[in-house]
């Protein structure tokens, strides 16, 4: 999928976002070793994981240093739920399992529906009241976690060498997301774009309206319903975004008709930010324009000529 291929760096620093050590109300998990109970840095350390694997979110913000945890209990209910998510790597909440290596290093796996994640734990360095713990996520690659010892318990502080800034890796994901949505409406318009020219091409005519351009029962296809784009285009909504179509009359007698499109996010600031607005030659122009639609007057998209 687009967006997390665009968000494999944000995964990496903020797929890891809160780690720490919180001695009280840990959560169960099962144990392969009974007698292998990680302890210190690295018992926080599972405390987290295993508090992102369930999709805990009281956990999860208890496992944070202060300040984090209220950055984390301040967002949406849905960027907490989302932000755990990218945390534990899986979309879906899971079963944690609890083990060690070889090497007696803890082992947190995350078995979801969908996939099963595991994290390994290095050999923890600890300087008085700063600790740091190599990871590798199988499959995936190796980051370092710093945690801090912060009213008794240890909490996480750092992911690699970069501070754990919830609110600043809050907004950059949600940037991350709404460019990943507007590429997609972007292609939207073009695709859109090269069915109303083959509509014209098949029927000597622009259609009336989106509708028009719609899924056709088998065998059916007619001017009224030519199967060239999906229902929800057809219908003017797709993606957090509405679609809207409208004819051009000529001139005059001599040229031809054209049209133009728009896309509005359908709740500004949640489901996208720039608006967007085609012409007949191909040309997107975008533009934030906090929710309203988009005009011929905002800047073109480079590259968005579709001739």
């Amino acid at each position: 999928m687009k967006i997390r291929a665009r968000l494999s760096g944000l995964v990496a620093a903020a797929a890891l976002l809160a780690l720490a050590a919180s001695c009280t109300l840990r959560p169960v998990y099962a144990q392969e070793n009974p007698e292998v109970v990680p302890t210190g840095p690295a018992a926080a350390l599972a405390d987290v994981l295993t508090a992102a694997c369930t999709s805990n979110q009281a956990q999860f913000a208890n496992d944070l240093t202060v300040e984090s945890a209220v950055a984390f209990r301040a967002l949406s209910a849905d960027e907490r739920s989302q932000l755990i998510k990218r945390f534990a790597l899986a979309d879906d909440s899971g079963k944690p399992l609890l083990s060690a290596d070889g090497q007696n290093h803890t082992v947190v796996r995350c078995s979801t529906p969908s996939t099963t994640v595991e994290f390994r734990f290095g050999a923890a360095r600890v300087h008085d009241n700063l600790a740091f713990i190599p990871v590798d996520v199988v499959g995936g690659r190796q980051t370092q976690f710093g945690l801090v010892r912060q009213n008794g318990s240890w909490r996480v502080l750092s992911v690699g060498l970069v501070l754990i800034d919830i609110p600043q890796l809050a907004i950059q994901w949600q940037k991350a997301e709404f460019a990943s949505k507007e590429e997609a409406v972007v292609s939207a318009l073009q695709g859109l774009h090269e069915a109303i020219d083959r509509y014209q091409r098949a029927f000597g005519t622009l259609p009336k309206s989106l509708g028009e351009l719609g899924p056709a029962p088998p065998g059916e296809i007619s001017p009224e319903q030519a199967s060239l784009v999906s229902k929800d285009l057809a219908s003017g909504q797709a993606g957090g975004y509405r679609f809207g179509y409208q004819v051009i009359p000529a001139a005059d007698t001599s040229a031809q008709a054209t049209f133009q499109l728009t896309a509005t996010p359908d709740d500004y600031g949640k489901t996208g930010l720039r608006s967007f607005f085609m012409d007949g030659d191909g040309r997107i122009h975008a533009a934030d324009k906090h929710g309203t639609a988009a005009t011929s007057d905002d800047p073109v998209l480079e590259a968005s000529n579709t001739n």
